[in-house]
């Protein structure tokens, strides 16, 4: 019977394995591990919240690496994850959620929280959207990392359209839980500028990032611009601070220099526990 029952959940399958990452799930998880790896242990601080790219591991893996692995200390802990990220494929209004009962990836499937879900459902900019969600990569790119780092854990899978930043920060501040909510925005920075110009406009972003200024970012500092704006300005309600993990583009790992896509990753905690 509980074979059965598990022919009858509706599960997201994933849509860029063999592109954005390996469909072999022991190469996957050899790969995610090596990359978490090579970070050096970070500090104690436990994150409320991650910015983190997705792109193709071999151009931003490293980078989301470096905020996955600051969930070593704290991953028991962290029993829901919130991740939002933008629709790079189906124009929608509002904020997408899920109708699926877990998304998969090579490495298992992860269950969604219906109950979360449920929390947000009355909001009248989020709806359930799984055409959305079908051939997205922003979510589903973070979830072996956080598969690789996390014992278990339940999923709120987020897709941001056409919404305001206030918007997303309203999901958050109902989402928001505590020690057991960790939020992961999904976004990468610049795209398709030259390998200075990009530099020099992802500083500029990032340093706006941790300024807290969320007015200051639009569509050409980050494809998940919304979510990202949504997260200062619910940190900035909580006295949270950004910290900065690491910043680059594509040419610095595999890409060239003429058309770049910039990467970075943050963590977001106490902002007297931060310095």
């Amino acid at each position: 019977m509980a074979e059965a029952g598990m022919h009858d959940l509706k599960i997201r399958r994933p849509a860029v394995a063999g592109r954005f990452y390996a469909a072999d799930a022991h190469r996957l998880r050899t790969t995610v591990s090596a990359m978490l790896g090579e970070v050096p242990t970070p500090d104690t601080i436990a994150p409320k919240a991650l910015i983190a790219p997705h792109a193709g591991y071999v151009y931003s893996g490293h980078v989301a690496a470096a905020a996955f692995a600051t969930l070593r200390q704290c991953a028991r802990s962290i029993k829901r994850v919130v991740l939002i990220g933008p629709a790079h494929y189906v124009p929608l209004r509002g904020i997408a959620a899920s109708a699926a009962d877990a998304f998969q990836t090579p490495l298992g499937t992860v269950p969604l929280d219906r109950e979360a879900l449920a929390a947000i459902a009355d909001l009248p900019f989020v709806a359930s959207n799984d055409v959305a969600h079908a051939p997205e990569h922003a979510l589903e790119v973070e979830l072996p990392f956080l598969q690789s780092v996390l014992p278990a854990f339940t999923l709120v899978p987020l897709l941001i359209g056409d919404a305001t930043a206030q918007e997303v920060a309203a999901v958050l501040r109902r989402l928001w839980g505590g020690g057991e909510t960790l939020i992961v925005v999904s976004s990468d920075l610049s795209h398709f500028l030259d390998y200075d110009t990009a530099r020099r406009r992802d500083a500029a972003t990032a340093a706006g990032i941790e300024r807290g200024d969320w007015n200051s970012l639009g569509p050409d500092q980050a494809c998940g611009f919304l979510g990202v704006a949504g997260l200062l300005l619910e940190a900035g309600r909580r006295d949270l601070a950004a910290k900065r993990l690491s910043l680059c583009n594509s040419a610095d790992t595999a890409g060239s220099r003429d058309r770049v896509v910039g990467y970075g990753a943050w963590l977001f905690a106490q902002a007297e526990r931060s310095m």
